[in-house]
């Protein structure tokens, strides 16, 4: 059964991601997808630097970086379009070498992607493909039916195939909703040149018309706003109607590439795991937009579980081993997702009365610079407690279950980054009395810290050494 590929449903970014990483463990990889191209439309145009390590171990993160720019920040606007609170992002790396947050094009990202998968000699991409049922074997692969009747094994299957996912259906796990769904208008336009705007996201804290608008990339940029009962898309895109929601920005002359309603939903999967066929990406939850995780959960799914399979299928680890991914990722994800909700309600939501406490509240967390910090963070919370997170002791409880920073060091004279040294499986990062130290394949690597990050972080988390998990986690530290 070891030489039977892996199954990936879905070539999306979240799809050809985990495709991409499977394949640099070593393990043949068949990626089928029901379209025959990649829709050319844009959906997701954040991610953070916390979720780009997984484009990073995918091969991929510098020729993301070439088609994306830093995000400034976060400003928040009253009804008359006056600054409420203003949280600015350094430009520049931060604890894991890039920008915390990025804009992107979703079509630029996904042509990185599939031309990664086309370089790559163990992956198979099939498309149009559509899979029709999942049956399992009494030796644990997992036989694919296809539509037309072509049947094919696996080893296991990965469904990264979106909100209406077909796996997730075949394996009877069902969506549960965290909070009500919120209608809104998205509309993604294009300047002939740069409108004068300041390059954050712009968020509106008006009840009554609560709205987004950032520059997205290049020439590229996404209005937002909520749609109430009775109200349509085509209505709101009537040029009277728009261009005076769009004035404020200055975009009132911009193109109009695309309108949509999308309805943004807050729902996680019930199950993460039948046997060999396991969810990820929006297969197994739905966010709202407001803290941007979207996309970002859909690549720590695929992060956190490649090794996993990896080791699973090639028999280097027990079956047990795959329980942990719906353990570590659902709590992660609910998390996750009720702060989006949370987040959008306390900007967005609320009557009329609501106005003058959400401007007492931000004004005083804007003179609060820690406060103020903590709303750029790019950091999410820590996986829970488990088998894979010993969270014992006060290094264990500060750091595992975090991601180690990708802290730049030097190695015999030459300078690269953390994960660099790391390798692909588990490690040791020890401070010993001459610097910090790595053990992995049976090696000690002395390094040099360059900028003092990874000294530092140590010592906060109260930390001699920490396990490092392959996909960057802390496992435990003491």
């Amino acid at each position: 059964m070891s030489q039977l590929p892996v199954v990936v449903v879905g070539a999306g970014p979240v799809g050809c991601t985990a495709a991409l990483l499977l394949a640099r463990r070593g393990i043949d990889v068949l990626l089928l997808e029901r379209r025959p191209a990649p829709p050319a439309v844009p959906r997701a145009v954040h991610l953070d630097d916390e979720a780009l390590r997984a484009l990073a171990d995918a091969g991929v993160a510098e020729e993301f970086l070439a088609v994306s720019r830093p995000m400034a920040g976060l400003r928040l606007l009253d009804a008359g379009h006056r600054v409420l609170a203003e949280f600015a992002r350094d430009p520049g790396a931060g604890r894991h070498g890039w920008p915390q947050a990025s804009m992107f094009h979703q079509p630029d990202l996904e042509a990185v992607l599939r031309a990664a998968v086309d370089r790559a000699p163990r992956v198979t991409l099939r498309a149009p493909a559509e899979v029709t049922g999942l049956t399992e074997r009494p030796d644990r692969a997992v036989t694919v039916a296809l539509a037309g009747g072509d049947r094919l094994d696996a080893a296991a299957v990965l469904g990264c195939d979106g909100a209406h996912s077909t796996v997730r259906r075949l394996t009877g796990a069902r969506m549960r909703a965290l909070a009500r769904p919120d209608r809104w208008l998205v509309v993604d336009l294009r300047a002939p040149s740069p409108l004068p705007v300041w390059p954050g996201v712009h968020q509106v804290c008006d009840p009554a018309r609560a709205a987004t608008f950032m520059p997205v990339s290049g020439d590229r940029y996404r209005f937002e706003t909520r749609l109430f009962d009775g109200g349509t898309a085509a209505a709101l895109t009537a040029p009277e109607v728009l261009r005076p929601l769009l004035a404020p920005f200055g975009a009132d002359g911009a193109e109009v590439v695309r309108a949509a309603e999308y309805v943004y939903r807050a729902e996680v999967a019930d199950r993460w795991r039948r046997g060999r066929v396991l969810l990820a990406g929006d297969a197994a939850h739905l966010t709202p937009p407001f803290v941007g995780q979207g996309l970002g959960l859909g690549l720590r799914d695929v992060h956190q579980l490649a090794w996993k399979v990896a080791a699973v299928v090639t028999g280097a680890a027990d079956e047990g081993l795959l329980d942990s991914h719906g353990a570590e990722r659902g709590p992660h994800a609910r998390a996750l997702v009720r702060l989006a909700a949370l987040v959008g309600g306390l900007m967005t939501g609320g009557g009329a009365g609501a106005v003058p406490v959400r401007r007492a509240v931000l004004a005083a967390v804007g003179r609060v610079p820690a406060l103020a910090a903590y709303a750029t963070d790019s950091r999410t919370p820590p996986l829970r407690r488990g088998p894979l997170v010993d969270r014992g002791g006060p290094a264990g409880r500060r750091l595992a279950g975090t991601l180690v920073p990708r802290a730049r060091v030097r190695v015999d004279g030459r300078e690269c980054r953390l994960d660099d040294v790391l390798g692909a499986g588990t490690a040791v990062l020890a401070l010993a009395p001459s610097g910090p130290t790595v053990t992995a394949g049976g090696r000690r690597t002395a390094l040099d810290d360059v900028d003092g990050t990874l000294t530092a972080w140590l010592r906060a988390g109260r930390a001699r050494w920490v396990v490092v998990r392959p996909d960057r986690v802390v496992r435990a530290a003491g």
